[in-house]
């Protein structure tokens, strides 16, 4: 027990450095590593929302993706399953973006925000508690969305080579109409676009921060939303250690950087619409623990062969880009909170409809 201790908590260390890395690299600040955001970002750029400023293939995303593989491979446990209730993982993937962008980030970016003093992710991270809470309770009642089945390897490797189309993309960037379709935001907001060390350098450095973070994470198991799950489940405290770590180291590193501003106001990326902080944030935490595990996990899982893991991170892209197309990313906006309410309302639907029912 003891080993997975460390390997769980160096593997949260090596996370949380990568981040402060990215944040050096020209990601934003507080958001040195946003898998939702993230994906939001590689929608734009593929013209899936109209948000230009956004629009980056993100070299992280896949990066972590073909890490996870590599580390799955090399270790054997690369092992091809699908077919869990693939349009219900949909689903649920969509409504985690709708949460994560009325929030304005996912868990790890939620954990990053508390690390750089931001208050408003401390409310989201109340919320984030109760959605988990929600979701543990239908667990204990028999929530189960099925069995997946052994694939053929080539099921497993579609995602894998899709993401690395993405980094081609992102280095060639080709223009097939004057306009597009790979669009670029504007300079010095997504990640590499800014670098103090150039565009290329910018993606090859954090392409291989993400390969390393899917490496360790991928050993580790480690899971923001499964720290919490297991702690309040079987008062386990192995992974919520992974998450705790992430928090102290890159807050240390904010501290000696000079990147902590504690309050509510004026934080990087974030707003002070306390109730969808925390509602936001909820969605997040019960659909997260319905497909058993958070976006960061689901991505990790993906590279590790799991189709049904690679259906929940497609359906978190177009989850992103509707709730830009379709104004939810104001949280504090009519549409914002009608999606956040009315995705909580199906999550414990489809929670309470997919209990085991032979007991």
């Amino acid at each position: 027990m003891k080993r997975d201790y460390v390997t769980v908590i160096g593997a949260g260390i090596i996370v949380a450095l990568a981040a402060l890395l990215l944040v050096y690299l020209g990601n934003p600040a507080n958001t040195g590593l946003c898998i939702a955001c993230f994906e939001r970002d590689i929608a734009a750029a593929l013209g899936l929302h109209d948000f230009r400023q956004m629009a980056w293939l993100r070299p992280e995303i896949p990066g972590i993706l073909l890490g996870a593989l590599a580390a799955a491979v090399a270790t054997r446990e690369f092992r091809p399953t699908a077919g869990s209730a693939p349009a219900t993982r949909f689903l649920l993937g969509m409504m985690v973006a709708v949460g994560a962008m009325a929030f304005l980030g996912c868990p790890t970016r939620m954990a990053l925000r508390i690390a750089g003093g931001d208050l408003n992710a401390v409310v989201g991270l109340a919320g984030f508690v109760a959605g988990i809470a929600i979701g543990v309770r239908l667990l204990v009642t028999g929530f189960n969305l099925g069995r997946a089945s052994t694939q053929w390897r080539i099921e497993a490797l579609i995602l894998p080579v899709l993401m690395l189309a993405l980094v081609v993309l992102a280095a060639v960037r080709p223009m097939f109409k004057p306009a597009g379709p790979i669009f670029m935001g504007t300079t010095g907001y997504p990640g590499c676009a800014g670098t103090p060390v150039g565009i290329g350098m910018g993606v090859v450095l954090c392409l291989a921060a993400g390969v390393v973070v899917g490496i360790v994470a991928q050993r580790a198991r480690l899971c923001f939303v499964g720290g919490i799950r297991d702690f309040l489940l079987i008062r386990s405290g192995l992974l919520l250690a992974g998450f705790g770590t992430v928090v102290a180291v890159a807050l240390t590193g904010n501290l000696v950087l000079g990147r902590f501003h504690p309050g509510f106001a004026n934080q990087p990326m974030a707003h002070t619409a306390h109730a969808w902080n925390f509602l936001g944030m909820a969605l997040v935490g019960l659909a997260s623990v319905l497909l058993g595990g958070c976006p960061f996990r689901q991505l990790v899982l993906a590279g590790s062969g799991s189709g049904d893991a690679a259906v929940a991170v497609l359906g978190m892209t177009v989850g992103a880009a509707l709730a830009h197309n379709c104004n939810i990313v104001k949280a504090a906006s009519p549409y914002g909170k009608a999606a956040v309410v009315a995705c909580l309302c199906v999550a414990i639907v489809i929670g309470w409809i997919n209990r085991d029912r032979q007991e």
